[in-house]
């Protein structure tokens, strides 16, 4: 993600929007970050969980998400929970960050399969997640994610953010066989990628290069950049609903 004073007009119109509270929230530890929100009818049925991104840097918070998840708990009628986690610079990293996903998947409303959606850095997480925890995930819906560790770490995206998830550059090479979701094994639920063509803070080839790997879907979405899949009342976002309704 950009910082907010280098925002283009895509993301001011994301940004602009008013935060919305949520009708609860759950924790699943003792750090501050541990919480989930819920946006919904904690009944309704899937909950479709909500990771967002920052380039897993503490000074991004779940905060300008709360406008995706009320609309999609609207729009869908389902339990949106945005999740938030460990950062770095805030107590997460390697392995922090990750030890996060499993209890907060756990701490989901109801006990059926959850749909997983994440966003940028929170796309990667979501990809890891499906593949490595225990809850069951019907879905997994990549927004711009940060699909290939690795590539990204090359690229030297948003000034290395990559080494700082791992614990530093001289460690990245040691960890993607754990974090990366083109080394771990494939999510068994079916995933699909969103990823815009003028996406200028995670390179739509990340989306492109992870599907030709894996077999996922792709779906490119001409003139559209990093946050506008996220925007409610967007044409982008129309897209994500249509991904998100009923299979």
């Amino acid at each position: 993600m950009t910082a907010v004073d280098e925002l283009d007009d895509e993301a001011r119109t994301l940004f602009a929007l008013e935060p919305v509270a949520p009708s609860a929230t759950l924790s699943y530890g003792d750090h501050p970050s541990q919480v989930v929100d819920l946006y919904g009818d904690p009944a309704a049925r899937p909950v479709v969980a909500l990771l967002h991104g920052g380039f897993w840097r503490e000074r991004y918070d779940r905060g300008y998400l709360t406008p995706l998840a009320a609309a999609l708990a609207a729009d869908l009628d389902v339990c949106a929970a945005l999740i938030e986690y460990r950062r770095v610079g805030g107590g997460g990293g390697f392995p922090a960050t990750f030890d996060d996903l499993p209890p907060a998947l756990a701490a989901l409303p109801g006990a059926g399969p959850v749909v997983l959606v994440g966003h940028s850095a929170g796309g990667h997480l979501a990809l890891w997640a499906a593949s490595r925890c225990p809850t069951a995930v019907e879905r997994v819906v990549g927004v711009a994610a940060v699909a290939d560790l690795a590539r990204a770490h090359a690229l030297g995206l948003s000034d290395g953010a990559v080494a700082e998830l791992l614990g530093g550059a001289e460690r990245v090479a040691d960890r993607l066989d754990e974090t990366d979701p083109m080394r771990i094994p494939a999510p068994r639920a079916p995933v699909v990628l969103i990823h815009g063509e003028a996406d200028a803070d995670v390179p739509a080839e990340l989306s492109r290069r992870y599907a030709d790997a894996v077999g996922a879907h792709v779906l490119e979405l001409p003139g559209a950049g990093h946050y506008a899949p996220v925007t409610p009342g967007t044409r982008a976002y129309e897209t994500l609903l249509a991904v998100l309704g009923p299979a």
